[in-house]
């Protein structure tokens, strides 16, 4: 019986020590690190965080071994002169050519990733994304009603707390959730209908601005089914902070019943 109190106890230490540390598809209180990656994009841009901490740990801790060798190790009387510090050719020339080539091993990723982001591969989709004062408008003209010949268009608005279901997230769900396909190339088109806004879905790695009069570009492909949450990233007003984003990824076949019956009731 103690044994198995001991293990109940240490299990629920080790998840509430590491509950900050997990990767999730929407934010946690006390999160530490990145959500889960669900597009090849988020992977890269994790991949070339780690990439980038490598350089950064061996930086702090040269500058932090420097600093300490210098203000408490350092000893007047046998160092009097600074002649081979302060005028060492040799030295100097090291001083520029290695972080020249830590700059070169961090760039030549940056630009690899920087470019993927930007290209846009054949799109079996397209989506319009508006924003607005204060919810998000979503339209898919590749698809057309079948009464009136318009384009399939729906508003998302913010669930108040009040009608929240058992397990909504607070500030996050939404009543009309975005239902995408997976392993599909999606084109996604953002602009907005009146002040500055930002499209923004951390699994997805996509931070897009929505500007009026502007038709901004990016791309995704989602490799995972799952329900991501993102927000408005732009302070565009009094409301700003309920522009929830709630994007539904679906196998095909669900994506093309949600179509059929999203024509059906439009």
């Amino acid at each position: 019986m103690f044994t198995k109190f001991l293990y109940k106890n240490l299990f629920l230490l080790s998840y509430t020590f590491f509950l900050p540390f997990c990767f999730l598809d929407a934010a946690k209180p006390w999160q530490i690190g990145f959500q889960d990656p669900a597009t090849p994009i988020m992977e890269g841009i994790i991949n070339f965080h780690n990439h980038i901490m490598f350089f950064l740990f061996i930086i702090v801790t040269f500058v932090s071994w420097l600093m300490f060798r210098c203000l408490c190790l350092f000893i007047e009387t046998p160092n009097s002169k600074v002649e081979k510090w302060t005028h060492s050719t040799i030295l100097e020339i090291v001083w520029t050519v290695i972080p020249a080539l830590i700059l070169m091993a961090i760039a030549i990723p940056s630009f690899a990733l920087l470019y993927s982001m930007d290209e846009i591969i054949d799109p079996a989709i397209t989506l319009k994304v508006v924003g607005n004062q204060w919810y998000w408008k979503y339209e898919f003209s590749d698809y057309l009603s079948l009464d009136n010949g318009q384009t399939l268009n729906f508003d998302s608005y913010l669930i108040a707390e009040e009608d929240l279901l058992a397990g909504g997230l607070r500030l996050l769900e939404v009543d009309n959730r975005l239902v995408l396909p997976i392993n599909t190339h999606i084109r996604v088109l953002i602009t907005s209908a009146d002040v500055l806004h930002s499209w923004a879905i951390p699994s997805f790695g996509v931070k897009v601005d929505a500007c009026p009069g502007r038709l901004n570009q990016t791309s995704i492909f989602i490799k995972r089914e799952g329900v991501f949450y993102g927000q408005c990233s732009e302070i565009c007003g009094v409301n700003h902070g309920i522009m929830p984003i709630v994007v539904e990824a679906v196998g095909l076949d669900n994506y093309i019943s949600w179509i059929v019956n999203k024509l059906d009731n439009f």
